[in-house]
């Protein structure tokens, strides 16, 4: 059982923990046995044993540690009274021989366990199991500090002391404190003071220290006039005193300032008044960060979204330049900027922008060339890379230029070459230093970016420009368009209201041009349009406009014109004759004629409207005249011109109102004289001009689209009159129907066909389409594709004014055509031009080879059928035998309808009893 220590003091305390247990027994047996007869050596021995444990005992017990020993089984074995203490735990509750787990429910119930019994006895545990000394700090719930040391014993237990060291570690804190402000406040980056209320510093970090070329301990007691010029010093004690007399603190204002090495800065800064116990103000701490790169990121930015703005609205080039190189000086040091455009001849460059240069420099550079060795620029753009010379004195690029930079004091410059979306030069921008050196990094990436932006600015000017000139010329040629004319002839209309001088305008209008293009394709028509007006632009004055309208449509205007129509006349003939002159087309050589009209201000018409509008009425009548040829204004040209748009505009109207009818021709065989077939020709019924011929309205509704429905009612009218003739009992023949060229081009043609046959009831081999040359030729191979579509449903398929256009033979023998027609124009003077006879013999040949039918058209005379019969035509059509007829016409002519043999006689030709009612 454990035992309380004796109240006897320290002696028997020493005594007891001084001896160990066997020489307490040893001892013992000796005073109880009364072996008085012990050596005085003995009791030396034991008397001075016990004086030794009766130091150490003093000694332990007026130590300031706590100290306890404690065996390998956890029980305590020693310990002294400052132990207990520390622990707030009565020192005679404690008994030699108590176990730790029995200490430390004594330590709980007094509140100085740092933790829970069980985790406390596996942490000492864990720390005996180890051989070596450790020493550690505990948190008692109380909030005291404890220091523990402990040491292992070699035969298992452990010896601790224990030290309160709460007082220790606070005036501990407290010298730290003191010690490391100065350490703390200097680590801060930004500018930190305290000042009284004079302005003097009482406290400086090293980062404002530095600032100032000064220690830390030098600028206390110094104000901001000792450190900067009077005016900034005053603005900062006049922020200061605002501070001190309002009592309000000044939060993150930014201040411009001048830094005492000259380099400009701007700080956020914040002054907060600094109050004593009595509330009163008695100094002020303050706080700055430099925000330099930020308010010049800042400024970058606002700079470079104006520019955008300005790019975005359309602002002037010279001012976006001149901002540009604004913004990029004020973000680099002692660094002149400049823009130099590439001309439009590509080898010159031009000033566009330079605000800190000299402008004596900048005029000297103003059209350099582009080159190999052009100084910096010049070289930038001819590489089509950055260029960066360091010194122009010493480098070899700057040999033609080096005086001249000498002169102004430039010795480097840094050349960067402005590049368009797709990689084309538009100009250079260039940076110049006083200063022989290479730019920074920043600095490179810096001028790169802001060429880019340059560069936006350029090609947005250029895109205006290309759009401004597409606005007001033609795209192919390149001549002003027809809001130009106007303009134009605006000013030339007032200049000669002024001078008493006349205007001319003058319509053109080449003839056949949609033969070209149908015929040799868009691309040719488009090198024909081109070289006409180039030959017109260089037959004209330079004060006279060459304008394109459109299509192959012209306007000329003849600017300050003598009042004289000869003079006119001449100047007209000339520009008829370059346009007249052969042109070269690949294989082909074509002479172009042109239909011209002319009206002159201001007996013609005294505004830009009515001169236009005459000038055009005379274009047309020339062309109704003929063609190849100009004339003058006639007011009676109006009104053909009237009536010619009253009747396209009817024409509109016409389908609609059923005004449109079909005659038929026969087509006969020149050896039986029996009628084959018959063509169906178009006829209008106008309700005021009566029967209107097909040359009247053909050419406008191939000009509006209109010839595409009125076709298709042509071909379903055929069909349908065809089916109701045989129906009547009428031998069946072939109705031929012209097709247009737009017409057939149409995706949807070969429907229409077989629908008008399948609505009709008509068998195909009773229709034919004529087709011309020139419309077949436009795309031979989908001309072919249809034909045979068209040959498999029985639809024959003849070529309609053979010989006028530009055919292949290697084309032609593979068309699936039954029938050529010879155009009229060569059987109009077949009997006595023996050209027209060898183009009739020879495509009579050409076909019969090609095992096709030959028929004549425009037949009007014996002669003619002589000449057809002796070279083995096989068929005509024509005035000679019947002009075109109606429906009802035909019946009657084949009802009562007679051939000639060919002796010249007549006989009657039978035909099948016909029901007059059916042909309705």
């Amino acid at each position: 059982m454990p035992q309380r220590l004796s109240k006897g003091g320290v002696a028997d305390k020493v005594l007891m923990i001084g001896l160990d247990a066997n020489q307490h027994r040893s001892l013992g047996r000796i005073d109880h046995d009364g072996l008085n007869a012990a050596s005085d050596v003995q009791q030396r021995r034991i008397a001075t044993l016990e004086a030794e444990a009766t130091r150490l005992a003093m000694v332990i017990d007026n130590i300031s540690q706590g100290v306890c020993l404690f065996g390998a089984d956890e029980r305590l074995t020693l310990f002294n009274r400052r132990y207990a203490e520390i622990y707030r735990v009565a020192p005679e509750s404690l008994l030699v021989g108590m176990t730790l787990g029995e200490i430390v429910e004594r330590r709980l119930s007094a509140g100085t366990a740092p933790m829970e019994s069980e985790a406390y006895m596996d942490l000492a545990r864990s720390i005996n199991l180890k051989s070596v000394s450790r020493n550690w700090s505990v948190e008692l719930k109380d909030g005291r500090t404890i220091q523990i040391v402990h040491h292992p014993m070699p035969e298992g237990g452990w010896l601790a002391t224990h030290e309160d060291i709460t007082e220790i570690a606070a005036s501990r804190v407290i010298a730290s404190e003191r010690v490391s402000l100065q350490t703390l406040i200097d680590w801060v980056p930004d500018y930190l003071w305290v000042k009284d209320t004079q302005s003097r510093f009482l406290v400086v970090n090293k980062a404002l220290a530095d600032d100032c070329g000064r220690q830390t301990g030098d600028m206390i007691g110094l104000t901001d006039f000792d450190l900067h010029g009077h005016e900034l010093g005053q603005k900062f004690r006049a922020s200061e005193q605002d501070v001190l007399l309002s009592g309000q603190p000044m939060i993150g204002k930014e201040e411009f300032v001048v830094g005492t090495f000259g380099a400009d800065k701007w700080l956020a800064s914040t002054k907060i008044p600094v109050r004593n116990a009595q509330n009163e103000i008695f100094g002020l701490v303050g706080i700055a960060r430099d925000i330099t790169e930020r308010k010049q990121a800042d400024d970058l930015r606002i700079g470079q979204a104006i520019i955008l703005e300005m790019i975005a609205t359309s602002a002037p080039l010279h001012e976006v330049l001149d901002r540009t190189m604004r913004l990029i000086e004020s973000q680099l040091t002692a660094i002149f900027g400049s823009v130099l455009l590439l001309d439009k001849d590509g080898f010159h460059l031009h000033h566009g922008a330079a605000p800190s240069l000299a402008k004596a420099y900048t005029d000297a550079i103003d059209g350099m060339r582009v080159g190999p060795s052009a100084g910096s620029c010049g070289t930038a753009a001819y590489r089509r890379q950055s260029v960066i010379v360091a010194d122009v004195m010493t480098d070899p690029l700057w040999e033609d230029y080096r005086n001249l930079a000498s002169a102004y004091g430039y010795r480097s410059c840094w050349s960067t070459p402005i590049l368009s979306h797709s990689g084309e030069v538009l100009g250079v921008f260039a940076m110049y230093s006083m200063t022989v050196r290479t730019p920074t990094e920043d600095e490179s990436n810096l001028i790169d970016f802001t060429a880019r932006l340059a560069g936006i600015a350029i090609e947005r000017k250029l895109a205006e420009d290309r759009i401004h000139f597409m606005a007001n010329h033609d795209a192919l040629t390149g001549l002003p368009n027809r809001a130009l004319l106007k303009d134009r002839l605006s000013q030339a209309i007032l200049f000669a209201q002024r001078n008493e001088r006349w205007v001319s305008v003058v319509f053109i209008d080449l003839d056949y041009f949609k033969l070209v293009n149908d015929t040799l394709g868009h691309n040719a028509g488009d090198v024909l349009l081109k070289t006409i007006a180039g030959r017109m632009v260089e037959c004209v004055r330079t004060t006279d406009t060459v304008v394109r309208l459109g299509g192959d449509e012209f306007v000329i205007l003849l600017f300050d014109q003598a009042p004289d129509v000869d003079h006119v006349a001449e100047t007209v003939q000339k520009i008829r004759t370059v346009i007249g002159y052969p042109v070269d087309l690949g294989e082909h050589h074509l002479k172009t004629t042109a239909s011209m009209g002319v009206a002159n201000y201001p007996r013609d018409g005294a505004d830009v409207e009515s001169l236009l509008a005459n000038a055009d009425a005379a274009m047309y009548r020339a062309k109704e005249l003929g063609r190849d040829k100009f004339l003058f204004y006639a007011p009676e040209f109006n009104a053909m011109v009237r009536e010619k748009f009253l009747l396209q505009e009817e024409l509109r109207n016409a389908l609609a109102r059923a005004e449109f009818t079909l005659l038929y021709q026969p087509q006969v065989d020149l050896r039986s004289g029996k009628v084959l077939g018959v063509e169906a020709l178009i006829r209008w019924n106008h309700p005021r001009l009566g029967l209107v011929a097909p040359i009247s309205f053909i050419p406008m509704a191939e000009e509006n689209g209109l010839i595409v429905p009125i076709g298709d009612w042509v071909l379903r009218e055929a069909c349908r009159q065809n089916k109701a003739w045989q129906a009547a009992g009428l031998p069946s023949m072939v109705v031929s129907v012209n097709v247009s060229a737009r017409q057939f081009k149409e995706t949807n043609f070969v429907n229409h066909v077989t629908d008008a046959l399948t609505k009709s009831g008509l068998e195909g081999r009773y229709l034919e389409l004529e087709l011309t040359e020139s419309l077949i030729m436009q795309d031979v191979d989908r001309a072919i594709d249809t034909m045979n579509v068209l040959q498999k449903v029985g639809v024959q398929i003849a070529i309609d004014d053979f010989g006028t256009g530009y055919s292949s033979l290697t084309a032609l023998k593979t068309f699936p055509v039954a029938r050529l027609k010879i155009d009229k124009s060569f059987i109009r003077n077949l009997a006595t031009d023996a050209n027209d006879q060898a183009v009739a013999s020879a495509v009579i040949s050409l076909g019969q080879k090609l095992n096709m039918r030959v028929i004549a058209e425009g037949v009007e005379t014996d002669d003619q059928i002589a000449f057809l019969r002796k070279n083995h035509c096989d068929e005509m059509q024509g005035y000679h035998f019947s002009e075109p007829v109606s429906s009802l016409e035909i019946v009657k002519f084949l009802y009562t309808s007679c051939t000639k043999d060919e002796s010249g006689s007549v006989r009657e030709m039978s035909t099948a009893s016909v029901d007059m009612a059916d042909m309705g």
